[in-house]
């Protein structure tokens, strides 16, 4: 039966084979490999033993074989029909996906060749059925949602895709973060539309005057380009419904809304603070959203309810004044000062919201995010001097607060501190990743590992 079943296969794929022979594409010697490969999978595929990793490295042989056949073809300059490979590769794909339907991997392959091919009628096919199969799958839904914004462009089908995904993976922390990432993404877009269009024109106009007329500006102002620039014909003025305008800047699409509203209800299904540290680093990333600063602010303010005394929260709220300000800029020195304020002052966010004090353990942690953020800043080039010394001020401070947390706790968390020790000798603190080293060794002298000799001879 199953010999019957591939030998059925293959006497399908003769016609074919001999036109790539006719049109000397590939050499008898080369179709008889290829009959011989295909065999062998068939047959394999046939067996009561077939995994679906077998069908992938099946799927995986014909896809390079059409990507040979085609790479000939054009070199060649000979016209041979390229819908037969592809027809069998979708043919092999659909075997695949009924025999194993509830393979993530081959319905990802599936997807992935149908998007490459831009067979947009065969992938919402087989969207829509992977969905049916495999509803409990969070990466599916998130696949779903990109090729809707990405490919076809539809914000409307992409939210529909995340928020059924929702229903199905309320508690997968990944769909929520994503779905977020998917609202950011599209603001900002939203943005770089209108400064093309030149809807903010007369608002870049102002803003370059005001930095050439400032005499203390850092920065050279360019001239604002628009799509005019590129199309005289664009010049000619055409009735603008300026109420349109102003309720499309305050629409929840770009005013943060609707990622706040994730934030909200994420929070809500978790109440965990480091997911909302997760978001927060998420809209960081997003700095030129000019909505960022107000989401950081409040996902900033919802941990500091909530979360008072967690390291999350500390990180998130030490960071929030930096976040959207340059190192290099003028504003810098006065958003670093209120970061430093909060630093100093960590134990009294706790004690503003609930009158408790923050472990030590939870300090540890917030020194050790912290330290990555400080380092950053830090090795930014042209950074100020006066910059540098502050920072590297803070840099002592911590690493000095570090070391009393860790006596106070009766010398537990060696591992962290010789990590910290590695952490700053990679970003080029060499003294201070000796210093750190030589007292892990005075304070666990029975520990090996604790040596200063291997960070001696690297910072040679």
């Amino acid at each position: 039966m199953a010999s019957d079943r591939a030998r059925f296969y293959l006497e399908q794929s003769i016609p074919e084979l001999q036109e790539l022979e006719k049109r000397k594409i590939f050499t008898r010697q080369e179709i008889t490999l290829i009959t011989k490969k295909r065999s062998e999978f068939e047959h394999r595929l046939g067996s009561r033993g077939s995994h679906p990793s077998d069908y992938a490295r099946y799927i995986e042989y014909e896809i390079n074989l059409e990507t040979l056949r085609r790479k000939r073809a054009k070199r060649l300059e000979v016209k041979a029909r390229s819908h037969a490979g592809q027809r069998r590769i979708f043919f092999l794909l659909d075997r695949a996906t009924r025999k194993f339907h509830g393979d993530l991997g081959l319905w990802m392959q599936y997807a992935d060749f149908a998007r490459k091919q831009k067979s947009h009628k065969k992938m919402s096919q087989i969207l829509t059925n992977a969905l049916r199969l495999l509803p409990t799958k969070p990466s599916l839904w998130i696949y779903a949602a990109n090729y809707a914004i990405e490919s076809q462009g539809d914000m409307t089908e992409a939210r529909s895709y995340m928020q059924r995904g929702l229903r199905f993976c309320k508690r997968s922390e990944v769909l929520w973060l994503e779905y977020a990432k998917l609202e950011l993404m599209y603001i900002a877009k939203i943005f770089a539309r209108r400064s093309i269009l030149g809807l903010d024109e007369e608002d870049g106009y102002l803003e370059s005057q005001n930095a050439v007329d400032d005499p203390n500006a850092d920065k050279v102002a360019l001239p604002v380009i628009t799509a005019e620039d590129f199309n005289p014909t664009l010049h000619i003025s055409y009735p603008v419904d300026q109420n349109a305008i102003r309720n499309l800047e305050t629409s929840p699409t770009l005013s943060g809304a609707i990622p706040i509203a994730i934030f909200d209800a994420a929070m809500e299904e978790f109440k965990d603070d480091l997911l909302g540290e997760k978001f927060f680093d998420l809209v960081a990333t997003a700095q030129s959203i000019p909505c960022s600063s107000m989401i950081l602010r409040h996902i900033t303010e919802r941990l500091t309810t909530s979360h008072p005394t967690s390291s999350g929260t500390l990180s998130c709220f030490i960071r929030e004044p930096t976040i959207g300000t340059e190192p290099t800029s003028l504003l810098f020195p006065e958003v670093l000062e209120v970061a430093f304020n909060r630093f100093k002052s960590s134990t009294g966010v706790a004690n503003l919201h609930s009158g408790s004090n923050i472990l030590p353990k939870t300090l540890l942690d917030v020194i050790h995010k912290l330290l990555d953020w400080l380092l950053s800043m830090i090795a930014v080039d042209d950074l100020d001097p006066d910059i540098n010394i502050v920072l590297s001020t803070m840099l002592k401070r911590m690493l000095y607060q570090y070391r009393t947390i860790i006596q106070d706790c009766g010398g537990e968390g060696h591992d962290r501190a010789t990590s910290l020790a590695r952490k700053l000798l990679e970003r080029g603190f060499g003294s201070q990743a000796i210093s750190m080293n030589e007292w892990c060794s005075q304070i666990w002298p029975s520990n090996p590992s604790l040596s200063a000799q291997p960070l001696v001879t690297k910072c040679i």
